[in-house]
């Protein structure tokens, strides 16, 4: 340990000396390891952002979708699924799921009523799709209980309600013989542009107080005759959205499947998943990130070897003596190799300080086009990567110099 203890010492005292020499070189060297950890660093990002688009449009990985359709023309829904749905959910332990039905109401505009595209779901739906909505808020579980029902619409449904934002705490009618008022929470922005108007309300609010044909009229209500007159709606049954463990997806799956076909005689009931296999893209990044960084690299080490070179022929008369004195030839080849090795070492720190400074200052909504959720924290391997290559350049710089100062000769070196 004192050898090399006292290599290292002896090897920072030249670094001291020459500093000049191999500056451009350890700029070369660090602006490599920026480059090299950066984009190691943003690779991991690029990774994430793309994970968080697919699942804001296939949920979480892995989720199952239970859809089921009639195989006759005159089936009716079947009356078990929503409570086998939440058999279901206890049965298999499942923290995250939603049911979701497409269909339609009538909505109160200020040009009149008309009947408005409307998505019944659960309030796990905006973790499943991690849905962050423009202005406001998703729904919470506190508005299951709300006395009146809860709306998070589209932009296009707030510009025909003439709102641009939601500081008026706005409310809109739902329903047309009975109508109720439902306060707009959360605004998300529209999907493509000219898109049409478009409100979620949780899926047992709908049922509750809006009614399986839109008009408002709930079930088992007064006014049979208004009740026939409502628009038949076609026969179907929510899809269902459920959150599950990946290495129990396919079991799971089946067993839903089982289950739910039991309580819908005359449906045909199907289960898919959404288990995409993105280790390809993952693996092409990180090359792509490590043969920037290693091409980098070569040019900071080619610029240190010319460097070291020309240094180790200055310095053959001061080789000479220290050999006279009793240095071993091991001595002399660690202390010249080590030279490069400390100062890549110094210059792979300040690499990775810099490229740690440009990474949490990137404006991610800007480079991504959105932003990120769950932001990964910079990657340790990433600095690890950096500093490993800074360092096995450094020993790759320092081993030509190494070599050919150990094969100076004692008399040609005092000589010189």
């Amino acid at each position: 340990m004192t050898g090399v203890v006292g290599a290292i010492v002896e090897a920072w005292g030249e670094l001291r000396i020459h500093k000049l020499r191999v500056l451009l070189a350890l700029i070369g060297v660090a602006c490599a390891v920026t480059a090299i950890t950066g984009v190691t660093a943003l690779v991991s990002m690029l990774n994430q952002s793309f994970k968080e688009q697919t699942e804001r449009q296939s949920g979480r990985v892995v989720t199952l979708n239970v859809n089921a359709w009639s195989t006759g023309e005159d089936a009716t829904p079947p009356t078990g699924w929503d409570a086998e749905f939440e058999r279901v959910l206890e049965r298999y332990d499942i923290t995250y799921a939603s049911r979701n039905e497409w269909t339609q109401a009538m909505i109160r505009y200020p040009d009149g009523t008309r009947t408005t595209q409307v998505q019944a779901v659960d309030a796990d739906l905006g973790t499943i799709n991690r849905i962050v909505p423009e202005q406001g808020r998703w729904f919470t579980d506190a508005d299951e209980e709300a006395l009146a029902p809860t709306l998070v619409v589209n932009e296009a449904f707030l510009e025909a309600q003439g709102l641009s934002d939601l500081s008026s705490h706005p409310t809109v009618q739902l329903g047309d013989r009975s109508p109720v008022r439902a306060a707009v929470v959360g605004v998300l922005r529209d999907e493509w542009v000219d898109a049409e108007p478009l409100a979620y309300v949780l899926y047992d609010q709908f049922h509750r107080w809006i009614g399986p044909d839109g008009s408002g009229m709930q079930s088992g209500g007064s006014g049979s005759g208004a009740a026939a007159q409502a628009p038949m709606m076609p026969a179907q049954v929510p899809s269902m959205y459920l959150w599950v463990p990946t290495d129990l997806s396919t079991d799971l799956g089946d067993q839903i499947k089982r289950d739910m076909q039991a309580v819908a005689p005359g449906w045909q009931v199907d289960v898919q998943d959404n288990n995409y296999n993105t280790g390809g893209l993952d693996r092409a990044t990180k090359w792509v990130g490590i043969g920037v960084g290693a091409f980098a690299l070569l040019l900071g080490g080619l610029g240190l070897v010319n460097i070291a070179l020309v240094t180790v022929r200055y310095r053959i008369r001061e080789i000479g003596i220290r050999r006279s004195f009793g240095a071993t030839s091991g001595r002399v080849f660690f202390g010249v190799m080590l030279e490069s090795v400390v100062a890549t070492v110094v210059a792979g720190i300040v690499g990775v300080v810099l490229a740690v400074a440009i990474i949490k200052n990137i404006p991610v909504e800007r480079v991504f086009g959105g932003g990120i959720q769950d932001m990964p924290p910079f990657p340790v391997s990433a600095a690890l990567v950096g500093m490993a290559a800074a360092v096995c350049v450094g020993a790759l710089a320092g081993l030509i110099p190494a070599i050919f100062a150990v094969r100076v000769k004692v008399i040609d070196a005092i000589r010189y």
